[in-house]
């Protein structure tokens, strides 16, 4: 059994990290997709912090020796869920972006041309000649 003081210490850190969760979603600075993770990661540290000893009991279950370990084998993959995923997103977002500039750098074409058109109709409007010199 661990000590008190760590158990509280791992509670209260498991709540605080549930409540800046709830809090960025309120002020619209985490997504909902991203967050449903980080709820379940906070959730999963408070129920090992109340019950340590289910930490233990799967550790023995597959066989690693030391509790930590799992812990942090666990936390390896986890992080390396999470750094696939914001992998993709970034990808998405740089052909979305690509994508983005091709279409302003199209449209910025278009209105340079139609610009023109504007200015050289103004200039001599249709139905008038231009006297030759």
């Amino acid at each position: 059994m661990p000590p008190a003081r760590l158990t509280i210490f791992s509670v209260i850190v498991a709540v605080a990290a549930l409540v800046l969760v709830f809090e960025l979603l309120r002020r619209r600075r985490l997504r909902e997709k991203y967050a449903v993770i980080w709820v379940l990661i906070s959730l999963a540290t408070l129920v090992l912090a109340v019950f340590p000893s289910l930490l233990r009991d799967t550790a023995d279950l597959v066989g690693i020796q030391t509790p930590s370990n799992l812990l942090f084998f666990g936390s390896v993959l986890v992080l390396f869920a999470v750094s696939l995923q914001l992998s993709r997103e970034v990808g998405l977002l740089e052909d979305q972006s690509r994508r983005l500039a091709e279409e302003v750098g199209a449209l910025h074409l278009r209105l340079d041309e139609l610009e023109k058109r504007q200015d050289s109709t103004e200039e001599h409007p249709p139905g008038l000649t231009v006297p030759r010199e």
